[in-house]
């Protein structure tokens, strides 16, 4: 499950605003910015929470779950 802290976390790794990560995903500024103000996981419609974390894998993130070690953020190998 995708966190607010890893939406933030990927969102300042690959230098993008909020206005880009919502055109990449598809989705309103508004619902970025409630999405990013929420602490843990993130609520909300499964399609858009699955939309941003796709925009954002392909912008070349990759989410670590929670291990032991918490859940995070890393920007994928090329």
């Amino acid at each position: 499950m995708l966190t607010a802290e890893q939406l933030r976390g990927a969102r300042a790794i690959l230098r993008m605003d909020q206005k880009q990560v919502a055109e990449a995903a598809n989705v309103s500024l508004p619902t970025i910015k409630r999405l990013e103000k929420m602490d843990g996981p993130l609520s909300g419609h499964v399609g858009t929470i699955t939309a941003i974390q796709k925009a954002l894998e392909a912008a070349g993130v990759e989410f670590i779950p929670e291990n032991g070690g918490g859940a995070g953020v890393r920007l994928r190998k090329t």
